[in-house]
């Protein structure tokens, strides 16, 4: 239990944090990989090239501040991370390592305005927050691996089948080498991939891929969209490995099935999932889900890519609509070939806007789920926040480290 002392304190650098979160965080990650260069084997470089891990952890770091007398108000956040720290292996002997190394950045960033009580505070609040992550995490370990076909860490899969299922996205059926069961996952779940060989990479690369089909069956599958199939983008070390070097018969590293964004099953409103490009991958296992239980629900599944050439599991999504007279599929192009055009493949052309979404939903009392890149979800959510769903009504996965919308 904090003081009212040391609350007081941590409230009172919010707005520093504010303003200083960012350049702290990115202190940080250079401090924690000079002095512990083992942990690049845990952390996605690309995510730290690209400065969103530093981002989220700012944000992280300033909720904790903001709602340091209220912690259970980030609980949800809190277990978000933790989902993501699990897959990961990420154990409590490095909370110690990431709370030094902090307070070691905050000091550097803020220098002579960060004083001993401000720097004593954060170290006291840090360990009540490390705690809370450490318990939960401890728990999430612990079901896991006691749970019917689960395992502690990294398991070895095989290959069974590598589908192309577009110009830039594949799928991998992985089937557990030892032969045993597997454990089962709630639709939307991801898995960390850990490679270990890529040719030329002295570092370990962990990524984490939602699983693309539906829960309760023999194997995983992930569809994996390769990273450097457009010039404006960085190449993707892991995604471009699985496409070009990994083949049927060969062996991947998986962690359990993770992930906080999944069906609201309880409920029997309408559903709507919206994705863009490689994001429709946590929806279709939720989409399949749902046409597998032979749901009464009103579900509606809008997809906006770019062309049918990178156009992935349509056929999928088609017939698992065909099961009920409740469901139907809605496509969006944003540059259609001439072949799409000929074969009339979509219904909307450009982007998603509400005017469409109007035709297609008819109600905003539903449950909306949306994932694809970031500006994509950006413009998702404000389209929704427009016509007045409720916020408890949006739900949205980030592939990544969280952000802002």
């Amino acid at each position: 239990m904090l003081s009212n002392h040391t609350i007081e304190v941590i409230k009172s650098t919010v707005p520093v944090l504010e303003i200083h979160g960012t350049n702290i965080t990115k202190r940080f990650y250079q401090r924690l990989f000079e002095n512990n260069p083992e942990l690049l084997n845990i952390f996605n470089h690309a995510n730290q090239s690209q400065g969103r891990q530093q981002n989220a952890l700012a944000n992280a770091v300033l909720a904790a501040a903001k709602y340091i007398d209220q912690l259970e108000t980030i609980l949800p956040v809190v277990k978000q991370i933790a989902h993501k720290h699990r897959s990961l292996g990420i154990c409590p002997e490095h909370y110690p390592i990431v709370g030094e190394t902090l307070l070691a950045a905050i000091k550097e960033v803020l220098g002579d305005a960060a004083t001993d009580e401000i720097i004593g505070a954060w170290a006291e609040a840090y360990g009540v927050i490390a705690d809370v992550f450490i318990s939960i995490e401890t728990e999430m370990y612990a079901q896991t691996e006691q749970q019917r076909g689960g395992w502690e860490g990294f398991r070895a899969f095989k290959v069974d089948k590598k589908v192309i299922e577009s110009d830039v996205i594949t799928s991998f059926y992985l089937v557990p080498a030892d032969g045993g069961v597997i454990a089962t996952f709630e639709a939307g779940q991801y898995v960390s991939v850990k490679i270990e060989n890529i040719p030329g990479e002295k570092n370990t690369h962990i990524r984490q891929y939602s699983l693309s089909n539906v829960p309760g069956k023999s194997y995983y599958r992930i569809s994996v969209k390769r990273e450097d199939a457009y010039k404006e983008k960085p190449a993707g070390k892991v995604s471009v490995y699985l496409h070009e070097q990994v083949n049927e018969g060969d062996m991947l590293m998986l962690s359990a099935p993770a992930g906080e964004f999944t069906l609201q099953a309880e409920d029997d409103r309408p559903v709507v999932f919206i994705s863009g490009g490689v994001g429709l991958t946590p929806l279709v296992s939720m989409f399949s889900d749902l046409m597998d239980n032979n749901t009464n629900r009103q579900v509606k599944f809008i997809h906006a890519t770019h062309n049918g050439n990178v156009h992935a599991l349509r056929n999928q999504v088609e017939q698992l609509a065909s099961k009920s007279p409740n469901a139907s599929v809605h496509w969006c192009y944003e540059q259609p070939t001439d072949d799409d055009k000929q074969a009339q493949a979509y219904e909307h052309e450009g982007y998603i806007d509400l005017a469409w979404l109007h035709q297609i939903v008819a109600t905003n009392d539903a449950h909306f789920y949306f994932c694809g890149p970031v500006p994509f979800m950006s413009k998702v959510n404000s389209l929704l926040k427009e016509w007045g769903v409720a916020p408890t009504d949006i739900h949205y996965e980030f592939f990544g480290p969280a952000g802002d919308l």
